[in-house]
């Protein structure tokens, strides 16, 4: 068997919108004006309070975090799945990997359970992945905690397990559990930040084959 990981925000799904608005009413929460949008998705994938420690590290972190959740499970109530909408071609290129007898889904996420509970239940994901990492019970990325617990949930090696992501720390995570990792180009960090990486995907569509060279060596 084979295992597939995925990171979550900017990977599978585009939550920047709400990402960008609940980041702002957490320095409203602290009376501190927000970073940039690129600033704050450049912390994307981040537990929260390691997050929110690099963007304000004199600022009450615990008040942050809470206003944070609690705009984001407002948004996420009110919007549905398109609260965070799935990129491009990526429900299918699941669907496809969940239908072969040889691979095995997860996902290793900066958010909480909660949240990913949310997702998936959003986008009608229930029974899609048998290992579900989240930032409740682990470090924060880049420690190779999630990756490693996926593994001994799938039962399978680092050799016969990657890491999917669009960030350095997807890419450090996957480096520090000595896992193969594949990049995407359309998520929150520039590419030349995917250090390591066996190939980055420019679409869904090149999963299949890029799967199949990290495996063929």
């Amino acid at each position: 068997m084979r295992l597939v990981v995925f990171d979550v925000d900017g990977t599978l799904v585009d939550s920047q919108a709400d990402i960008v608005a609940s980041m702002a009413a957490a320095f409203a929460a602290v009376n501190l004006d927000a970073p940039s949008r690129s600033d704050i998705l450049s912390i994307v994938g981040l537990s929260l309070p390691v997050a929110m420690e690099a963007l304000a590290p004199d600022a009450d972190t615990p008040m942050m975090v809470e206003a944070y959740k609690d705009s984001y499970a407002r948004l996420r109530v009110s919007k549905g799945a398109s609260s965070s909408p799935l990129y491009p071609g990526a429900r299918a290129a699941l669907d496809r990997l969940q239908a072969r007898d040889d691979i095995l889904l997860g996902v290793a996420t900066g958010k909480s359970k909660r949240g990913l509970d949310g997702l998936i239940e959003a986008h009608g994901l229930e029974g899609m992945f048998i290992t579900r990492q989240v930032a409740d019970f682990h470090p924060s990325k880049p420690h190779p905690s999630m990756l490693l617990t996926a593994m001994e949930d799938a039962g399978v090696t680092a050799q016969a397990a990657v890491m999917i992501g669009d960030t350095s720390f997807d890419a450090d995570m996957a480096q520090a559990a000595r896992m193969p990792f594949i990049g995407v180009d359309w998520g929150y960090h520039p590419t030349d930040r995917l250090q390591g990486a066996h190939s980055v995907l420019s679409d869904f569509s090149e999963l299949d084959d890029a799967l199949g060279a990290v495996w063929a060596d």
